[in-house]
């Protein structure tokens, strides 16, 4: 199978995949195995909701709508451009996934597949129902799929690199367990924003996504603030509004209550309109429901110290602040090339 072959798989399946990045799934003329595939995928949507309630409705078809436009020939040919492919023997390569947002794992799926090597997958028990199902339309879509495709359940075994991704406990684990194979091992990471007070309304509301979607469980999403000194709140409350409706899901009102309580059991200082809490906190990682914030004073040390910190970044949001940033409204909109901690997974792959 030449590389021809792997883009046109993966951009049938993006057509494919249209059809559920609606609310409303429409099923479309001249998708191939459709009569086959269209109600089994309408089925597993309906069996990873139950399975997890995070992924409701609204951000499963958030997820598939972003890789429906995604995979189509002109961006996978414009991802795969800086690469120069081999005919080097397949090698097996493991990727652990997690599981926190649906289909978390599915860039490191169609890198090491679009690669030319074989790919052996241990999901997380989080979101375990969409990726097999996918993997078989690729199966039927380019039958020469089918050998390089393998799901496991228990341990891994016969593999020759591995791409893991976990917490900075499990990353440890991985690091040791897997310290003669070539790896990525990926950590907990965090996405910052960076405000001035003088956002328009559409950037706060941007900002509002950025925190909001998948009620803040990714790596791309927004859990800290920086303020200047002073900064008033009210502008940015008001731009939260957008996502109001978030506390009518009961998991996440459990998060917030729950939260809200040992704060105010501690004495925490916070600022909250009844479904997103403010408190001033220097950690990356807050709660679910909950936004940290900091405050700067000179605009060069807050870049000095954000550079410093890299390691624990995914994202910064900000408007004419840092070289690499990105624009408000934009981190779950990441392209095939904005790697996983700036990590060139293809890269990788192709040195193995």
């Amino acid at each position: 199978m030449n590389l021809e072959q792997r883009i046109n798989a993966f951009s049938k399946l993006g057509d494919f995949l249209s059809q559920f990045s609606n609310e409303k799934i429409q099923k479309k003329e001249d998708i191939p195995f459709n009569d086959l595939f269209f109600d089994g995928f309408k089925h597993q949507l309906k069996i990873a909701q139950e399975n997890n309630r995070w992924f409701n409705t609204d951000n499963l078809s958030f997820s598939l709508n972003g890789w429906s436009k995604s995979l189509t020939k002109s961006n996978i040919n414009t991802w795969l451009e800086k690469y120069s492919f081999n005919t080097n023997s397949p090698k097996k390569v493991a990727i652990i996934m997690a599981g926190n947002i649906p289909l978390v794992g599915f860039h490191d799926f169609i890198s090491v597949l679009i690669s030319g090597h074989d790919v052996v997958v241990k999901q997380s028990s989080n979101d375990k129902h969409l990726l097999p199902f996918l993997a078989k339309y690729l199966e039927h879509v380019e039958p020469e799929f089918k050998s390089k495709i393998t799901f496991v359940e228990g341990k891994l075994e016969d593999f020759e690199a591995v791409i893991a991704t976990g917490s900075d406990n499990t990353a440890r684990y991985f690091e040791y367990y897997f310290k003669n194979k070539p790896s990525i091992i990926r950590k907990n990471r965090n996405s910052v924003a960076v405000l001035t007070g003088n956002e328009t309304t559409e950037e706060l509301e941007g900002l509002a996504d950025d925190i909001f979607r998948y009620y803040g469980l990714g790596c791309r999403n927004v859990s800290k603030l920086y303020v200047p000194e002073n900064y008033d709140f009210q502008d940015f409350f008001q731009a939260m509004y957008k996502w109001k409706e978030v506390i009518n899901d009961h998991k996440y009102a459990n998060n917030y209550d729950y939260n809200k309580a040992v704060y105010l059991m501690s004495e925490f200082d916070i600022l909250e309109n009844g479904f997103l809490m403010i408190k001033e906190d220097s950690s990356f990682s807050s709660p679910i429901a909950t936004i940290f914030y900091e405050y700067y004073n000179d605009v060069n040390e807050l870049k000095t110290d954000l550079n410093s910190k890299k390691e624990d970044i995914q994202c910064i949001v900000s408007k004419d602040f840092m070289s690499y940033e990105i624009v408000f409204g934009n981190t779950q909109h990441p392209n095939l090339w904005d790697y996983a901690d700036n990590v060139d997974t293809v890269a990788f792959l192709l040195k193995i």
